[in-house]
């Protein structure tokens, strides 16, 4: 049985077989990232697929996915591990009676204190641990895929934290020791591009932007999850989603919100983009109010009729269509 990432055309049907509509591109740089074992930091805006990738190719390899969600103020303990400190202390009761036999022949306090001391690779070994993401992905016994989603919003230190897990795949527990990676992860890193990366994170990855799809793939990903959907009134939605994209706003619709717009029109049982249940229906995929009254003043230019070209015959008038109909 041939593997499913074998080549870049097989990545790209093996996306395509889990309902992700991509370009060779994309392809190209997930092949690149299993036969390199590098790590990819993924860039774009928010909600053209950037953390449905790593899912994905999570799926298309049968590897468990384990992901990391950053933000402010996250730092390596919340990340890496923490300490079990109810289960040390449910040890620390039932073991009270032996402190006993500890301190049998001590006789100073400095000596006392030592010997207690002596006991704390009991209580701060790997059985008292409780693996955070990216220790869960470093000891893993079978190959995984680790998903460090939204790496810009964390703080630089914790960025400066992940050269190490990215460049030699372990991670250092002080109380422990170091922990290497039996198998290596593939790793992607998302970033809504809030801040500049570091050129110490970027050499360490393959780089990946994902922009907005051209009409023809948006079209396509409306095909595969929303099955049913008229093909024309699909094209008509991806045409108008586009024009709205280059106007002037404060949050521009992303293929997420072409999906939900295009679910909102089933539930409507609309068969034709009508002016006015376009307006209706503004505040599914634009976010502001500001944005939603900017494309309804647009709107009747977005949705006008192309002018004929010179010399050419006159379309027969169809009365069953509707004015302000995108066509």
């Amino acid at each position: 049985m041939s593997s499913p990432m074998e080549s870049v055309d097989a990545v790209q049907k093996s996306l395509e077989a889990e309902g992700y509509i991509c370009d060779r591109r994309i392809a190209t740089v997930v092949y690149l990232a299993m036969q390199l074992e590098k790590p990819v930091l993924v860039e774009g805006p928010a909600g053209v697929g950037k953390t449905e990738l790593a899912k994905v190719v999570a799926r298309a390899t049968g590897r468990p996915l384990i992901r990391l969600q950053c933000y402010e103020g996250l730092d390596e303990a919340k990340a890496l591990y923490e300490w079990e400190y109810s289960k040390q202390l449910l040890y620390t009761q039932i073991l009270k009676e032996k402190i006993s036999e500890v301190m049998e022949g001590t006789r100073t306090l400095r000596e006392a204190a030592e010997r207690v001391g002596a006991q704390d690779s009991v209580f701060f070994s790997d059985q008292f641990i409780v693996p955070r993401p990216l220790l869960h992905a470093i000891t893993a016994d079978e190959k995984s895929a680790l998903l460090i989603d939204e790496v810009d919003k964390s703080d630089p230190e914790f960025e400066a934290f992940l050269l190490e897990v990215l460049s030699d795949f372990q991670v250092t527990v002080p109380e422990i020791g170091t922990f290497q990676a039996k198998s290596k992860p593939i790793v992607f890193l998302t970033s809504n591009d809030a801040r500049e990366m570091s050129d110490a994170l970027k050499r360490r990855c393959l780089h990946l932007w994902i922009d907005y799809p051209s009409e023809d793939v948006e079209r396509k990903i409306l095909e595969v999850k929303v099955p049913g959907m008229d093909r024309k009134l699909a094209q008509d939605l991806v045409t108008l989603m586009h024009k709205i994209r280059s106007l002037d706003l404060k949050k521009t619709p992303s293929i997420s919100e072409t999906l939900d717009w295009a679910r909102a029109l089933l539930a409507l049982n609309a068969s034709a983009l009508e002016e006015d249940l376009v307006k209706e229906t503004m505040n599914v995929i634009l976010k502001y109010e500001a944005d939603i009254r900017k494309a309804q003043q647009e709107l009747s230019r977005m949705m006008a009729k192309p002018a004929a070209q010179p010399g050419a015959p006159a379309a027969p008038a169809d009365p069953a269509r509707k004015k302000g109909t995108l066509h």
